[in-house]
């Protein structure tokens, strides 16, 4: 059974937020006011976090894209007392809006900061709204969101695999939109636990580490130093 992960390589993310504006229109992410931004109910499932250092013309900047880490021991899981936060046999956590009872308290256990609650009913500008993705629902105000590595998409990759007669290849046919929209290619995604993908073998390589891997959350996000 797969083991979905992804790696990011922070020598080749440029900071251009493709996979940001993407994620929102896959997962039909709903439109924040900047008033309601400024009170922290900014709702992003993917986030770029930029770092500079230096003045002014020594400057050197990072950016870091921040998924949900999808850990192997996620502490959002633990403590929703109605199972609406789950994880499956291959690992992947996800969210079941039915059952939400906007609690928050895996708001409140994610050391990430990926939990995001939905303070008010969805909106979108006009244009946007005849744009969404019908592949997945809308979700009701007073629910948790997050991101789930696009599992609508794990779900198609799986039917075309049983109309085939086999199992769901572990690269390249299920892919989340973030990494097909990267230009510089900073994300990859795969098998984690096939040694014959590229996300596999750089999961394993001396430039990689876990976002607060102390933590014993067991991510299976990876990051790749910058060389």
């Amino acid at each position: 059974m797969a083991r979905w992960g992804m790696v990011i390589d922070l020598d080749r993310c440029t900071g251009c937020q493709a996979c940001v504006v993407t994620c929102k229109a896959e997962n039909n992410v709903p439109v924040v006011t900047p008033r309601e931004a400024q009170r922290g109910r900014l709702m992003l499932w993917m986030t770029v976090i930029p770092e500079v250092e230096g003045e002014f013309p020594r400057v050197r900047a990072r950016f870091t894209p921040r998924p949900c880490m999808q850990c192997d021991h996620p502490p959002c899981v633990k403590v929703c007392p109605v199972q609406a936060m789950t994880k499956s046999p291959e690992g992947t956590v996800s969210h079941v809006f039915a059952r939400c009872i906007g609690c928050r308290f895996c708001v409140q256990a994610c050391p990430y900061g990926v939990t995001y609650f939905n303070w008010q009913a969805p909106t979108w500008p006009k244009d946007l709204r005849e744009a969404l993705n019908p592949d997945f629902a809308i979700r009701p105000t007073g629910v948790v969101e997050m991101c789930d590595f696009c599992h609508h998409r794990l779900q198609h990759a799986r039917e075309e695999a049983r109309a085939d007669g086999r199992e769901v290849r572990g690269e390249g046919e299920y892919v989340p939109a973030c990494v097909q929209a990267c230009p510089a290619r900073a994300l990859i995604f795969g098998d984690l636990d096939d040694p014959n993908t590229a996300a596999s073998n750089l999961a394993h390589s001396p430039r990689a580490f876990r976002m607060l891997e102390d933590l014993g959350t067991s991510p299976k996000v990876y990051y790749l130093k910058e060389g």
